[in-house]
């Protein structure tokens, strides 16, 4: 196992994988790659009309983008003990996607995930108590995925 790509959304849920990253980088030796994806707004909004406008949607964006980095590095240095072997990735658009093209750019042997991130306590499959980006992960993923469900509370 070379490469773990862990995709997290910077909720409370999403950050509980943090420990097996770590724990499954210790044992392998292997590189982290976080990946956080920003939503699309722009894709939400023409619905609209012309507010707000992209001038908005793109400093709200940017802002998110800086936050999240900030974030993660934060989340970094404290949950991933400052593994010295660590990417971030700051990516803008549909979750599932996105993840499952970082895991293939990256090379991943693995992705770690969290059974719901923002949805925890929300509506999920009663069957798998999977959120929908887990899911379509799960489905579509070309290498194992890992998942890790957070108690709720």
């Amino acid at each position: 196992m070379e490469t773990i790509l862990w995709p997290t959304d910077l909720s409370k849920g999403s950050l509980m994988a943090a420990k097996q990253v770590v724990s499954l980088a210790e044992k392998y030796q292997a590189r982290i790659v976080v990946v956080y994806v920003a939503v699309d707004l722009c894709s939400y909004f023409p619905a609209y009309g012309n507010f707000p406008s992209q001038d908005m949607i793109g400093e709200f964006q940017g802002w998110e983008m800086e936050e999240a980095r900030k974030k993660l590095e934060t989340v970094c240095q404290e949950e991933l003990r400052g593994c010295p072997n660590i990417k971030v990735r700051l990516v803008r658009g549909q979750a599932a996607q996105e993840i499952l093209r970082a895991a293939e750019n990256e090379g991943a042997s693995l992705v770690v995930m969290t059974s719901r991130g923002h949805g925890l306590g929300q509506a999920r499959d009663k069957a798998t108590g999977l959120g929908s980006v887990a899911r379509q992960v799960l489905e579509g993923s070309r290498v194992p995925v890992q998942i890790i469900y957070p108690e709720e509370g």
